[in-house]
């Protein structure tokens, strides 16, 4: 049978996620409380794809790249969540070598392609802004469709990066890992070998997975204020400031949690501050991200009442 390079040096089949608490009273009402924020982030951000693509008002590039947002949050909760779920209400708390390995892998695609799709939404912006008159030729299909594949490829080209410079270590024991999935600054802490060559990718990763793309936002939106202060028109002003920060605001609830986590040595990471992290940028961020994008959109509430029939909002 075919065994993964890394499987050798290592005697450990499984591991075991300590999650938040012993205590089966808190982890019934973590239970509880994690269980309505997954069925919200599901709910929300299925509803918003729903919209997009049901509404042709929102048949735009802005929108495309939000619902394309909308299923990675839903993939990226999905990714995690569900096993959170099962473990604060059994004993049992286990999770294979493979499964493991696996969870990582697909968390890390998910969240570097979450990541750059950022840079893209923010070169959108600057392209609508700043290029108003030439925003529908060079914001075409074509090149929107190519960007969420490049920011897809990346994402798993990177992932494999951590993977295999993660999982070439041995790890001999103990097994429990101190989060409540498999993360690879948590998974890291267990291996049986110097893990500095580890923090030295890491850190690079970060600056090119985190600070790169960062830098892209930065620029578009220095550029895309100015030409904001430019419009005489108040109205037209503000519109444009609100939808901006609607993006800054969900960059900031990601980006900056996993810069903290990812880039900070290991030595120096605290497993409780690091779950609590992680809690921000995997879970409260994807279902605060609907409510962001959709509480002052009048396309996206309009999109809403005409699908229910609830009401109407003016136009």
């Amino acid at each position: 049978m075919w065994n993964l390079p890394w499987e050798n040096h290592s005697s450990v089949s499984e591991f075991i996620l300590l999650g938040f608490s012993r205590d089966y009273q808190i982890n019934i009402i973590l239970f509880n409380i994690f269980f309505f924020l997954y069925l919200a982030t599901l709910a929300g951000n299925g509803l918003i794809v729903t919209l997009i693509h049901l509404d042709p008002r929102l048949h735009t590039p802005m929108y495309f790249f939000i619902s394309i947002l909308s299923m990675l949050d839903m993939s990226y909760v999905t990714t995690t969540v569900p096993q959170m779920l099962v473990h604060l209400v059994r004993q049992k708390k286990t999770i294979s070598y493979a499964g493991c390995v696996t969870q990582m892998c697909i968390f890390l695609v998910l969240g570097i392609t979450e990541g750059w799709l950022f840079s893209v939404m923010a070169y959108d912006r600057y392209v609508a802004i700043c290029h108003p008159l030439r925003y529908k030729v060079i914001m075409n299909p074509w090149l929107c469709g190519a960007m969420v594949v490049f920011c897809g490829l990346w994402g798993v080209t990177c992932s494999l990066v951590y993977i295999v410079f993660t999982m070439r270590l041995p790890y001999c024991g103990p097994n429990e890992i101190n989060h409540f999935f498999c993360e690879v600054p948590a998974v890291l802490k267990l291996a049986c070998a110097d893990t500095s060559l580890n923090d030295r990718v890491n850190f690079i990763l970060g600056i090119i997975l985190l600070l790169v793309p960062l830098s892209f936002i930065l620029a578009s939106y220095i550029r895309i204020f100015a030409a904001i202060l430019r419009i005489r028109s108040a109205q037209s002003r503000l519109k444009a400031f609100s939808t901006c920060a609607s993006h800054i605001t969900v960059v900031t609830m990601f980006c900056g949690p996993a810069m903290f986590m990812y880039m900070n040595p290991g030595a120096n990471a605290s497993p409780e501050r690091d779950k609590k992290l992680a809690l921000f940028y995997n879970v409260i961020s994807a279902f605060l991200n609907p409510i962001i994008y959709s509480l002052r959109n009048k396309d996206v509430k309009r999109a809403f009442f005409k699908l229910t029939g609830w009401g109407r909002v003016p136009e």
